[in-house]
Formats: structure tokens, sequence, C-alpha cells
């Protein structure tokens, strides 16, 4: 019997063995770790080529993260890398013993004679760092997977989120100190001032363009109106001007309009034919030609337009990470947040606990993706009741204060002429027929503003007006400056058509609903 349990033994010990070998071991590259720390400590060059791209957690040894650690202290602080300054360094953290002393450090000297390849290697000890996250990530769905107490979208959410830093190698770090952050706006600063043009995304609007700098990356602009004030006018116009003009890939999320009738009003604003013309097909033989010259710009645009009803917050950012990896978009446009869904996020909330997820999650997209995210929002009956010119206010924000907290600009659009006030202002002495108010109510960032804006009802578009002042100088630049009497001088006030000509009238002759 005892030779029976000697025997059991036996097997027993030989099959540890057997399985310690085909035991599964995290990837790791600890030689190629050994040569690339090594290879900073001899040469310079080898420091500047890779300090960007490693950073300690990449290491597998935890003695090998405190000896990186050491050397991108020294190359922060512009002090000599070697085997002596590294060494001090280590004994200034208290962590020379841990790291395993100076003797260690030697090792690694005698390892490698130059920083030949030491790049490469780093990209391999980065390959091998991203396949144990990848490992860990997978680990921890797993287990959050089997806990029945967890919400699928709220693990759907995480888990894409976290593969998503890792294929972008968003290695990121939880804090970073004032040294760095200034280091990086100081760099900004100065690509900003090399850079000709705009420091952020150009709307295509002038005075808005000089206002903003163009649409700032990680920026939340909320543009808000009543319905048919022309919000998705004014986002389409954008969109165009940046993928056709500027050729900046956009992504439009539309909840409201199928992707077929954005695209129509696109090609209207594009060919100058009016909606009606496209929506009935009836046009004569040279607007066919118009229709098929004009439209070539527009193919080639990089625009991404995404109709999905009824879009949930998270299928919207699984949806916007796709398009920044696959097409590096630089804006993304909702239409219009108050359709949108939580999902799983807040679903047992009110509606306004709701909009409140939703306006924090898309700021936390902004900020993830880097790209500025416009959302169009509806605002309250509260202006209808309003006297006056029932110009719109922050309190009009329907649903949620939350909106207003979050977002980096809100805005307003504003035309008298949609509550049939069509009449001579009495400060710029200008007409607000064919005209809108993108009123900049909110800047985190800047000023405030009101910008005036041509609105064209027939084309579904918005444009630059054109900046000829007071009617009377508007008259004499059209008389080639010839100076005649101006019609103010004598208390009369000119009609819109004696002032501009028939042609304001001509571009509403369309009684097509406006945009």
């Amino acid at each position: 019997m005892e030779k029976v349990q000697q025997s059991q033994q036996k097997n027993y010990g030989r099959g540890n063995v057997i399985s310690l070998e085909k035991g599964k071991i995290p990837p790791q590259a600890i030689d190629l770790e050994e040569v690339v720390l090594g290879a900073m400590m001899i040469d310079k060059k080898g420091v500047d080529e890779i300090i960007d791209i490693l950073n300690p957690d990449v290491f597998y040894r935890e003695s090998h993260q405190y000896i990186f650690e050491a050397i991108f202290k020294l190359f922060e602080n512009s002090e000599p890398i070697d085997l002596l300054t590294v060494s001090s360094q280590l004994k200034k953290d208290g962590k020379l013993e841990i790291a395993g002393g100076d003797y260690y450090l030697v090792q690694l000297t005698q390892k490698v004679s130059s920083s030949a390849h030491i790049e490469f290697h780093a990209r391999i000890i980065l390959q091998k760092y991203i396949q144990r996250s990848l490992i860990k990530i997978s680990n921890e769905i797993i287990e959050e997977s089997y806990d029945e107490s967890t919400d699928v979208f709220d693990l759907l959410d995480m888990a894409e989120s976290r593969l998503y830093e890792v294929t972008q190698g968003n290695i990121k770090r939880s804090t970073e100190t004032a040294q760095n952050l200034v280091i990086q706006a100081k760099k900004k600063i100065q690509e900003i001032s090399n850079k000709e043009g705009l420091s952020g995304v150009p709307s295509g609007f002038d005075k808005l363009d000089r206002l903003t700098s163009g649409w700032q990356p990680s920026d939340l602009i909320i543009v808000a109106a009543r319905p048919g004030m022309g919000k998705t006018a004014l986002t389409l116009s954008m969109a165009r001007n940046m993928a056709v003009g500027q050729g900046i890939p956009v992504a439009f999320f539309s909840l409201e309009m199928s992707s077929v009738q954005l695209i129509t009003r696109l090609i209207s604003s594009e060919t100058g034919l009016s909606s009606e013309k496209l929506r009935t097909g009836k046009l004569e033989k040279h607007e066919w030609e118009q229709l098929n010259v004009k439209v070539k710009d527009l193919e080639k645009a990089p625009l991404f337009i995404d109709d999905t009803p009824s879009l949930s917050i998270f299928d919207l950012r699984a949806k916007a990470r796709r398009l920044s990896s696959q097409h590096g978009i630089r804006m993304i446009v909702i239409d219009y947040l108050q359709l949108m869904t939580a999902g799983g996020t807040g679903k047992n909330g009110n509606r306004e606990q709701e909009i409140s997820t939703i306006s924090r999650n898309l700021k936390a997209l902004a900020k993830e993706l880097n790209v500025p995210v416009i959302a169009l929002s509806q605002l309250s009956r509260a202006v209808e009741t309003r006297g006056g010119s029932k110009r719109p206010l922050l309190s009009d924000l329907r649903e949620s204060g939350a909106i207003e907290q979050d977002a980096d600009i809100v805005s307003f659009i504003y035309r008298p002429e949609y509550y049939k006030i069509d009449e001579w202002d009495d400060e710029e002495r200008s007409p607000t027929q064919g005209q809108g108010e993108f009123i900049v109510a909110k800047h985190r960032n800047g000023g405030l503003e009101n910008i005036r804006l041509k609105f064209i009802g027939h084309l579904g578009k918005f444009d630059n007006l054109d900046d000829f002042g007071t009617p009377f100088e508007f008259h004499s630049k059209m008389n080639d400056g010839k100076e005649e009497e101006d019609p103010f001088s004598t208390g009369h006030l000119p009609s819109a058509e004696e002032a501009f000509g028939s042609s304001i009238n001509e571009a509403n002759d369309d009684d097509d609903i406006p945009f």
C-alpha cells in the first residue's frame, strides 16, 4: 500500500512539473527590456528616440519600471543620463536596492554596446505590454459577464472603451504634473502661432470662426432653437463647408431625418436647385446637367451620415469610435439630442436624468476622441409665450440644466422672420427678412456675440451675410460709390425691395417649410 502511495506521489510530482512547463506565462521580453535600458544609459541618442514611445508601465519587471522612471525624471530635468546619474536618481527616490543596486545597473550597460535598433526593440516591448493589457481586459470582461448584477450596456461600453484605448495606443496616465502640462500647452501655442489660419475646425462662417478660432477639439457645442428655425440647415451647411470645402471628415448622426433626405438637402445647396424640384424630379435638361456636374465634389466629400432612429448614447459612442479609427473624423454632429436614449444607463430615472446622462457622455466622447461634438437641442415653449423679440435664453434649454453645465459653447438660432417680424432693425438699420442670428450665449473659452447670417429658405442653407453696412451704403456700393442722399436722413424708411431689389423676395418665392 505504501509503495502504491509513493508511486502516486512520484507521478503527481511529475504531473506538476509537466503542467508547469506547459503553463501560460504573460507575454514579455525581459532580454529586450535589459538591452533598451542599458542602451539608454550609454547613449543619449537612444533616449531621444524612445522616450515618448515607452512609459514605466510597459516594462514587465518592477525593477525595470523603477529604472525607466529614474531615466525619465533625468530627461525631464534636462540632466545627463548615464550609469552614475541614474544610480544617483534611484538613491534619491529610495529605490536603488529594489531596482537591483549598482551591480545590476552595471550589468545592464554591459549587455549592449550602442543604441542601434533601440526603437525596434522598444516597439516589441510595447507590443508585449499591449498583449498583457488585452489579456487583463479580457479577464475583467469575463469576470464581469458572470456577475448577474452588471448592466450589459455598461459592460459593453466599458469593454469597447478599454479596447479602443489599446488599439489607439492611448496608454494614459491618471495624473500629470503641472510641468508636463505647461510644456504641452506651450508646444500647442507655438504650433498655433506657426500655423496659418484657425486653430480649430472651420465652420465656414467667417465671423463665427473669428470668434471661436474654429470649433476646438474636445469641445461640446450645443446649437438650440425652436422647430423650424433652421437647426438642421445650419449644421448641414457647416458639414458641407467642412467636408466639401475643406476635405475635413465629418460624422453626421441624424435621428430625425433619413440619410437620403439629408443628402438631398445638400444636393439642393450645392446645385442651387430648389428642394421642391428635387422632390418632384421635374427638372429641365439643363438642370439635369447642372445636377450631374455640381454633385461631383459632394460625392467625393468625407461625409458620413448615420440615420439610426432612437440612437442610444452607447451606440453613438461605439459608432463614433469606429469612424474615428477607420476614417479619422474631426467633427461629430448629432441631430438632435432629445431624440437620443440613454440605453442601459439611467433607464430607471426620469427624462431629465436621462438627458443629463446623454449630455455628460457627449462631453466625455468629445474628450476621448479629441474632436468637437455639435449636438442640436430643442428649446422649451416658453420662448413662444414671451413678449418682445422672443430671443431665446439659456433658461429655455429643454428638459435639463445639465446641457448648459456640460457644454463648452451654448448657442441659439433666431430668425425674426419666423415670427413674422419683418421690420427695419432700429439699431443696425437693416432688414430681418432672409436673415438669421447665431447667438453665442455661453462660451467657456471666449467671448459672446450675436452673429448675423444669410438664410436661403428654398435651398435650406445658411451662408455668410454680405457685410455692406446700412442699406444706404449697400445702395451706394451698387452704384459704384456715387454720392447720393442717405434715405434715412429724410426720415423715410425704404422697403426691403427698394433697398435690396427684388432678388430678396425671389429667394423666398418657394413656399417650402423653412429648414
